[in-house]
């Protein structure tokens, strides 16, 4: 974009065209109806950046949901959402996947340009009077904080009490620096640090809503970076925090904390180009990523995976080593109680944890190839447990073991997790599926009817080591398994197990 360029020109001609025209039409009428319709806010921006806007931003002075109600008329149909917490104008019209949003004037304003400077950022805090975007006419910017030149800089100003007025701008702010790539100015970095502590007051729907965006962009870790320097991360994830000073021995170079970081740097990147890392696998790891929600919990575990090394610390009274020991777990708990303050889903919830608590797996299995043949019912043992996040595993090992740079770390260590996920992988194609696939040998009901067990926790042991048992080719038939299931029951009942 050209410095030189004025207002009015930069402005991309036809405003509204990247929308349906019926969309156009409509609005038009609309405001020849009631009068004094703006577009504003993220839509007036993202047009003057080039974006693609998406979603329509509309000001009235007052009566939103009767704005919308008439546009739905207008059109023909269309969902109407009331948007409003108590003593909010704003309202939401749904129509053939398009999404439009009315909002009254914030506060007291009595005029568009007071209701822009109680926005949160200059760039957002621009409007277009719909009448100005009229057939031959030159559309008309209105930007009292000179937010257009914020934009052609890259930056993020806040507006005038942005943060007293909703503490979640400042999140907000890092998001926007995460989506758009701009930059947050000293001022309203510094205003950042004195608010907050405030960011306790949104409800933790709407924090976490910021952090997921934050976290679906490229940008996330520099973005998390920033918060840490600006003093908000602390305040939002606290736990975190235990990990400052905590240092590591052996494969490590940094402490929890800044390996936590140096972790999620890599996994940004692993993401952007798997195939570099595991090349074999680059298509099925592609086909991982693309699934929602699996970018998220990658980076969360990447940046959490050690979270449980602060509680876990111990020194080895023989020799004063420092030990981590059952810190995978520990850190899956601690993470749980950060994600469900933040009213996380829970699908979410449990991959992100479970990733977390497996994210050593494939280092133990590298040391067991060092020694012996990696075995099928290992295999079978990790894929069951991981599930669908076998892959997200074997990338969160990645990242674990290229942030790490101790003087005792494998020198090899990336090419063994290459060789180790390309066999496991083999051994999953070659052994596993052809027997999981199938129907097994023995079900619960045949525990029930065939062998008069009672049902318990028990059957899925039994069910699992005939499984297992199929891999490792030891048992074929169902005879077979139901010759070793009478003999399993009858050790166990023999060894006080109470079994029937």
């Amino acid at each position: 974009m050209q410095k030189e360029r004025t207002a009015h020109e930069w402005l991309l001609p036809g405003l509204l065209d990247p929308w349906p025209p019926a969309i156009g039409y409509a609005l038009r009428r609309l405001d020849a109806e009631v009068g004094g319709i703006y577009l504003s806010g993220g839509t007036v921006r993202d047009r003057l950046l080039g974006r693609d806007a998406g979603d329509l931003d509309l000001t009235v002075a007052r009566g939103a949901a009767g704005c919308c109600r008439t546009l739905i008329g207008l059109l023909g149909g269309g969902a109407y959402v009331d948007l409003g917490r108590t003593g909010e104008d704003v309202a939401r019209v749904v129509w053939r996947g398009l999404t439009v949003d009315f909002a009254g004037f914030r506060g007291r304003a009595e005029t568009i340009a007071e209701d822009l400077c109680r926005r949160d950022y200059t760039v957002n805090a621009m409007a277009v009077p719909l009448d100005s975007l009229a057939a031959g006419g030159e559309a008309v910017l209105i930007d009292p904080l000179h937010g257009v030149n914020d934009l052609r800089q890259g930056l993020l100003r806040a507006c005038p009490g942005a943060y007293d007025d909703d503490p979640l701008r400042m999140l907000r702010g890092f998001r926007f620096m995460a989506i758009l790539d701009f930059t947050l100015d000293a001022a309203s970095l510094a205003e950042i640090g004195r608010c907050a502590d405030l960011i306790a007051r949104p409800a933790a729907e709407r924090v976490n809503y910021e952090l997921g965006l934050i976290m679906d962009s490229p940008r996330a870790c520099p973005t998390f970076r920033a918060m840490d320097a600006a003093g908000l991360l602390r305040h939002i994830v606290p736990e975190l925090y235990a990990g400052v000073g905590v240092e590591q021995p052996e494969f490590h170079h940094l402490d929890v904390f800044h390996h936590c970081f140096a972790a999620f740097e890599q996994m940004e990147a692993i993401i952007a180009r798997p195939g570099r890392y595991y090349p074999q696998a680059a298509g099925r790891l592609d086909a991982y990523l693309a699934a929602v929600p699996s970018r998220r919990c990658l980076k969360w575990a990447a940046l959490c995976h050690d979270i449980g090394k602060p509680a876990a610390r111990a020194a080895a009274s023989e020799n004063g080593r420092i030990t981590f020991y059952n810190h995978d777990e520990v850190g899956r708990r601690i993470f749980r109680l950060f994600a469900e303050r933040l009213k996380w889903s829970k699908e979410e919830r449990e991959r992100t944890g479970q990733l977390i608590a497996m994210h050593m797996h494939p280092f133990h299995l590298c040391n067991v190839r060092r020694c012996e043949p990696l075995s099928k019912r290992a295999v079978l043992k990790l894929s069951q447990r991981a599930g669908a996040d076998l892959d997200g595993l074997f990338l969160l090992a990645m990242a674990d073991s290229l942030a790490s740079r101790g003087d005792k770390k494998p020198p090899q260590m990336e090419a063994e997790l290459v060789e180790l996920f390309d066999q496991v992988l083999q051994i999953i194609a070659e052994d596993i599926k052809p027997v999981t696939v199938g129907p097994p040998l023995l079900t619960g009901d045949d525990l029930i009817t065939e062998l008069g067990l009672a049902p318990g926790p028990i059957f899925r042991t039994i069910l699992r080591e005939l499984e297992a048992l199929r891999v490792e080719g030891r048992i074929t038939a169902r005879e077979e398994a139901i010759a070793w299931v009478t003999a399993f029951v009858a050790d166990a009942a023999g060894a006080g197990a109470g079994l029937p």
